[in-house]
């Protein structure tokens, strides 16, 4: 009887699952047909022109090569490993030829939503110009109200206020959220509306949507990474609560980057420009763009990449990184559901001796995502890839180090969805200083991590190889 009933449950089990493995084919068909099918870049043929002498920018432009050069011999004063610093600049330098390596920035870490917060709130009160805001969910919890009272009371004191929301990131905030702030004065964008009637039908893509977070201040301060504006974020990473049911409520573990320097000057350009192709009013405030000074010694490039972009810069820039890698790449990230060209680039870096770690999520809020991610652990940890799951928090960062000198933070997901379908934004700073940071905050999160051994994984459940199998199928949409 009881064999019966077991039997039964898992026929029931698997009908469910194909019944969901239809549907699922048959949303992803529909959505096909209607936006087209992209492709990411060959990255061998794109990465195999040699790169040229390194070249900086400061706050008054290019500097002259002499002047590179003398710089270059300073930072191995300071790193120590001027060979692979020098090489990550100049693969930089050859994949983003139009975003220049900026000198004389300062870069301030932030850890999970309340510092991030309090960082921005005084930023937005200090603003005396201009505050262009851009995010991929725009919540209208506490959180949201904050931001919202906080930017209608700065446009009212004559402060040019522009916000682009992304229309699935945010669709469950009323509209009358967002037309209030309209109504208000604040110039509002809705980043490829759901309904294609509200734009131009032959440009309409559903599949395009904004997962940048960036927030621009005066010109002088940019705000980059992965947190969103949402209550999700308001307790940090190391507290938990229970919800009315009972179950516990887990904190949301993220990342963002406060800079100041020159490189605001590239962030900025690319709110302008998204704003512009996604058909915003005309702007009048004219001072975007202030003169810039040294703030710090932190080399920072801004990449944006945008859905449209066959060189899919953001894709092409962490590729190089791990393929040139020589000593260790330490990837954070929320969703990973990796292609066959990054998915080798981890196993090859792993096969030639550099310590390749993964912090991923232990639950999520995809489970989708979530298991078409472990369905590449078995071939990862069989090839000397060490993969840890974050155990008591939601993992939803976005962050890299590679051999101590090469670093970056943004909105990217190391999944099809991110590097293809996505407009995204990060931040990549080079130099040991920084580095060390963010080495600091990995080892904070691998202590708080299990590691996944491949004996025990391989004696997971069927149920969870299912599933896995199951996730694996639309991965090109996730």
């Amino acid at each position: 009887m009881v064999m019966t009933m077991q039997l039964q449950y898992f026929a029931d089990y698997f009908s469910d699952c194909l019944s969901h493995t239809k549907l699922l084919i048959a949303a992803m068909t529909s959505l096909l047909m209607m936006t087209g099918c992209a492709s990411l870049p060959d990255a061998k043929a794109t990465l195999a022109t040699p790169p040229q002498a390194v070249q900086f920018d400061n706050a008054h432009g290019a500097l002259p090569a002499k002047k590179s050069q003398t710089i270059l011999k300073q930072l191995k004063l300071e790193t120590g490993s001027l060979d692979i610093l020098q090489k990550h600049l100049a693969l930089e330098q050859q994949i983003n030829p139009e975003n220049p390596l900026v000198l004389g920035n300062k870069v301030t870490l932030l850890q999970d939503g309340p510092s991030t917060y309090k960082a921005m709130f005084t930023a937005i009160r200090n603003a005396r110009h201009s505050i262009n805001l851009e995010t991929y969910i725009f919540e209208d919890g506490k959180v949201g109200d904050e931001f919202e009272e906080l930017l209608l009371d700065k446009q009212a004191h004559g402060v040019e206020v522009n916000l682009i929301y992304d229309s699935v990131g945010s669709l469950g905030t009323p509209k009358d959220f967002f037309k209030f702030m309209a109504d208000s004065g604040i110039h509002v964008v809705e980043f490829n509306p759901v309904n294609p009637l509200a734009r131009n039908p032959k440009t309409w893509r559903l599949n395009n949507r904004d997962h940048r977070k960036l927030l621009v201040v005066d010109g002088r301060i940019a705000f980059v990474g992965g947190i969103n504006i949402s209550d999700a974020y308001s307790s940090g990473s190391f507290l938990r609560h229970k919800t009315k049911k009972g179950t516990p409520s887990f904190g949301w573990r993220d990342t963002h980057v406060e800079i100041e320097g020159p490189a605001v000057a590239e962030f900025q350009k690319l709110f302008l420009a998204t704003w512009k192709k996604q058909g915003g009013a005309p702007l009048t405030q004219h001072d975007y763009f202030p003169q810039l000074h040294r703030q710090g010694n932190e080399i920072v490039r801004a990449i944006g990449s945008v859905a449209d972009d066959p060189t899919s810069p953001i894709y092409l820039t962490l590729l190089s990184a791990i393929n040139h890698a020589e000593r260790q790449v330490h990837l954070t990230n929320a969703y990973f559901v990796p292609d066959p060209q990054f998915l080798k680039a981890l196993i090859d870096a792993a096969q030639r001796g550099v310590d390749v770690k993964l912090i991923l999520p232990s639950h999520s809020d995809s489970w989708i995502v979530f298991n078409a991610g472990r369905s590449h652990y078995t071939t990862l940890l069989r090839s000397g890839v060490k993969i840890y799951e974050r155990r008591g928090a939601v993992m939803h960062a976005k962050t890299a180090t590679i051999d101590g000198v090469w670093s970056t933070i943004g909105s990217t997901n190391l999944d099809w969805r991110s590097f293809l379908h996505n407009d995204e934004i990060n931040a990549v700073i080079l130099g040991a200083d920084f580095a060390n940071q963010m080495e600091a905050m990995f080892a904070n999160d691998l202590a708080h991590s299990n590691q996944i051994e491949l004996k025990q994984w391989q004696r997971r459940p069927l149920t969870s190889r299912f599933k896995e199998w199951l996730s694996r199928l639309p991965e090109y949409w996730l």
